[in-house]
């Protein structure tokens, strides 16, 4: 393998599926899509993944150490991927991962995982597998705008079932992670809660380990090509012509502004920065604000909210 690993992560609707695919364009490095999801497939990772953001540390890594350096070596599992088939979508997606695993020992291209659900254990990712990380920042009001439009609202026992986790960075969120399990319909105060907790961990994440990349998805949508020449810069990645074809296509005026699929990457980047302003209430952002300010401050000026 040539250079570290990639692990790109932040909370999940916060761009890391166009930021992995566009840091894929070059064909440098291989892209794997969420390991950690608890609907991973077994041929991409052979370790169960019981909770959304599940965390690892020293304590719980027997159970993924071995199996994710497997995933960075690129050792598909076959046997294990064809006895879980179940839909011809299962079996395309396995000739999918195996052929991305292939070429990834073929071409000796460094493994990228592109995984929100990584975001609370980025130091066990930089100390036990050496990965390189960036981390997505996205407006907390854009991305409570994004659960909205999709009706995802998170259940917070995935966090509160993890007492490593608890322990660790969450527990003085647990009143009002409670409390949003009382209102299992208000995605705004979920999201924003969400919010929170993830960007506060990773602030102080950065002071640990300052080599972190953390890239705001506005930055990007305004202006990708300089954005993304300064990642691959950052990531010692050449920028070449199927880097930069692939950002401009995946970033053109003539995309749609709005995603047609929930993971599809080609958008109208700059014209999309303002959805969440018509599909949000005044009162909605106002909430939004109140709740994350203290720490989106770090990350957002007033004049990010519309003032």
């Amino acid at each position: 393998m040539n250079g570290k690993p990639f692990l790109v992560t932040g909370a999940h609707r916060t761009g890391t599926t166009w930021v992995g695919k566009m840091l894929a364009a070059s064909g440098e490095a291989a892209y794997i899509s969420e390991p950690l999801n608890i609907w991973h497939r077994p041929g991409v990772l052979r370790a169960r993944v019981g909770n959304w953001y599940q965390y690892l540390c020293p304590e719980n890594e027997a159970s993924f150490l071995v199996a994710l350096q497997e995933t960075l070596a690129f050792k598909y599992h076959l046997g294990r991927e064809i006895l879980s088939l179940r839909s011809r979508k299962d079996f395309l997606r396995m000739c999918r991962d195996e052929s991305i695993f292939f070429k990834g020992r073929l071409f000796n291209q460094r493994p990228l995982l592109k995984d929100p659900f990584a975001i609370f254990s980025i130091p066990w990712f930089i100390t036990c597998l050496n990965c390189q990380v960036v981390v997505t920042v996205r407006h907390p009001a854009g991305f409570a705008s994004s659960l909205k439009k999709l009706g995802w609202p998170f259940d917070f026992r995935h966090l509160l079932d993890q007492p490593l986790l608890m322990d660790a960075y969450l527990e003085p969120y647990r009143r009002q992670m409670e409390a949003c399990l009382a209102q299992p319909e208000d995605i705004i105060a979920q999201s924003s809660l969400l919010w929170l907790m993830i960007y506060t961990t990773v602030a102080n994440f950065r002071k640990q380990f300052p080599e972190i990349i953390i890239t705001r998805h506005e930055d990007l949508a305004q202006d990708p090509v300089k954005g993304y020449q300064n990642l691959y810069r950052q990531l010692g990645l050449s920028f070449n012509a199927s880097a930069r074809n692939s950002i401009l296509n995946s970033s053109s005026s003539e995309n749609p502004r709005e995603l047609k699929q929930v993971h599809a990457t080609r958008l109208d980047s700059r014209a999309s920065l303002n959805n969440w302003k018509r599909r949000l209430t005044l009162e909605e952002i106002q909430s939004i604000r109140s709740l994350t300010e203290e720490v989106a401050s770090q990350y957002y000026e007033s004049l990010d909210w519309g003032e």
